[in-house]
């Protein structure tokens, strides 16, 4: 909170708000369950990005999936290409998607995101006439709309909460993907069954269904975005003011002419009015809010990261730590976790499926400690112990699968102490790399380069996230124990990284951050341009005013509250 509150009067414009509503914390979600309700709906796209990340290593253990492709996925490289052109799709959605968003609205963005999902679920279905090549080009296409829709629901539920229940609500994002992941490999679980367990016996039904089933919630999120609101942010940041302070007013049910409604539409136009004029300074020939330059600024502006010495440790600690999730070897689980569990010594494929499902519960739950405490504990001790945890599981399984390779048949708990170290591997990364490498990219930046910087750090994601689908399944049959090794000991110098070279970006101002990087004066020029623009507008005199009701409340506790 208090990177923010030195750009602009965040901490009176939240105690300002706490005192108008009488509420925060867990009763603040209460008092704005329509936007709860809205974001959860939103976060449908969460479920879809989760459900693809796990459902396709199921289906690849299928022998009538195996049977299907005549053998493509007995190639190591091709089965590789199999899954993770998902992420290679995803990670050009994810670059259009600040593109799209910020031309067609957060809503249309959406609904576009998810209607080329549904285009690639069709032609994923359509697979079982046309071959290997629509699996293919489904799944690319697929992807596309999954990656934009992990950037822009985010974008959308933020900019439609207030601030006191902002950060619960996007955090919701990440409980809904690991949600899909949960789902989709139980569900993977239950269609081996259909016609059997056996190549010559299970139906073509068993994959397909799965890959249908999508078509659901995806349906679901199309239909009901037709009825969800703008987000009030875009449409202010676009000229269409009276359209914003209605949605705001909708969204809090309160009267357009309210305080808090008018604090909050200030505080919106404040950042608006910010972000133009920082674009101007930085680059006066795309400040004209034409599509083309829409589309140029993202890059432009991500050029502009890498061209002097302080930014470009930001870039560093971004890029580099997502660079590090990654290759902790937590998509390798998930993409092919029977694979992984088969080579543990559970040959059936419905144990090594079982053994999956198990996977999807406990990603779930490790993440909610982190979503309820991470605030409190800091982002270094949480990764680096995460780092640790993960790579002693890595390790602890190469040495199991060296010693025991080819003879877990006469050495069954052998294989189960590996397999129980996939599953705590899996609650370190819940807790830790899962949902902290994300608050990290986010809080590096100072507000008027930190859109451009989390694209950035995103995109790191994504193709490290396709470089690690790609090679999986070559260095599982290659390398065997020697996989873990690698895996392990990149987890550690990641741990090594973040504990050397991030700072704790946990309550730091912009003004800290910017002493950290070597970049003195960005901060306190955003903070000149944002208080300028608060006198302008007159949110400064409305902060001035709640000081000075907190000074006249008789109850001191009351007053600490507000003051």
């Amino acid at each position: 909170m208090g990177a923010i509150a030195n750009a602009g009067g965040y901490d009176a414009a939240l105690q300002r708000r706490q005192a108008l509503m009488g509420a925060s914390g867990a009763r603040a979600l209460v008092k704005n369950f329509k936007v709860f309700r809205i974001a959860a709906f939103a976060c449908i796209g969460g479920v879809l990005y989760g459900y693809n990340q796990g459902m396709f290593s199921g289906i690849l253990a299928m022998p009538a999936f195996g049977k299907h492709m005549n053998g493509y996925i007995d190639n190591p490289t091709l089965k590789g290409w199999l899954t993770s052109i998902l992420e290679l799709g995803a990670w050009l959605g994810a670059v259009l998607s600040g593109f799209v968003a910020e031309v067609c609205s957060r809503k249309y963005g959406v609904l576009i995101a998810t209607g080329v999902f549904m285009i690639g679920v069709i032609v994923q279905a359509i697979s079982i006439t046309a071959g290997h090549q629509a699996i293919l080009a489904g799944r690319f296409i697929t992807g596309i709309g999954v990656g934009s829709l992990s950037m822009i629901v985010p974008l959308y539920n933020s900019e439609c909460a207030p601030p006191e229940v902002r950060g619960a609500l996007v955090a919701l994002q990440q409980l809904a993907i690991t949600f899909g992941i949960m789902v989709s490999f139980w569900i993977d679980y239950g269609c081996n069954y259909i016609g059997g367990t056996e190549t010559e016996t299970q139906s073509d039904a068993a994959w397909l269904v799965p890959i249908c089933l999508q078509m659901a919630p995806a349906l679901l999120l199309f239909v009901g975005m037709i009825w969800m609101p703008f987000s009030p942010r875009w449409l202010l940041h676009h000229g269409r003011e009276s359209e914003a302070r209605e949605v705001l007013s909708n969204l809090r049910d309160l009267p357009p002419d309210h305080e808090l409604i008018e604090l909050e539409f200030l505080e919106i136009k404040a950042q608006s009015l910010f972000e133009k004029r920082s674009l101007a300074e930085h680059f006066p020939h795309l400040q004209a809010q034409t599509a083309w330059n829409t589309f140029k600024l993202q890059f432009v502006a991500i050029k502009a990261l890498f061209q002097t010495r302080a930014m470009f440790r930001r870039v560093i600690v971004a890029t580099v730590t997502m660079f590090f999730q990654q290759w902790t070897g937590i998509n390798a689980v998930l993409y092919y976790a029977p694979q992984i569990f088969a080579q543990l010594g559970l040959s059936a494929t419905t144990t090594s499926l079982l053994a999956t499902g198990v996977v999807g519960i406990v990603m779930f739950i490790a993440t909610i400690p982190a979503v309820l405490w991470i605030d409190r504990l800091g982002r270094k001790p949480v990764l680096t112990v995460g780092a640790i945890g993960m790579g002693t599981c890595h390790i602890i399984i190469a040495v199991i699968l060296a010693k025991n390779i080819d003879h877990f048949h006469e050495q069954p708990a052998a294989g189960w102490a590996a397999v129980c170290m996939v599953w705590l591997f899996v609650v370190h990364f819940g807790y830790s790399w899962g949902p902290c490498a994300w608050i990290i990219i986010a809080e590096v930046w100072p507000l008027s380069t930190r859109p451009y910087g989390v694209a950035l750090g995103a995109s790191s994601n994504w193709m490290n996230n396709f470089i690690v689908g790609q090679v999986t399944p070559d260095m599982l049959t290659s390398m065997t124990y020697g996989t873990y090794i690698l895996f392990g000991v990149l987890t550690y110098i990641g741990g090594a990284f973040v504990w050397f070279v991030v700072p704790e970006t946990k309550r730091l101002s912009l003004e800290e951050m910017d002493l950290i990087f070597g970049s003195e004066g960005t901060a306190q020029a955003d903070t000149e341009r944002m208080e300028e623009i608060n006198r302008e507008i007159g949110l400064h005199n409305l902060l001035h005013l709640g000081r000075v009701d907190a000074e006249g409340l008789d109850d001191p506790i009351e007053k600490e509250h507000v003051v």
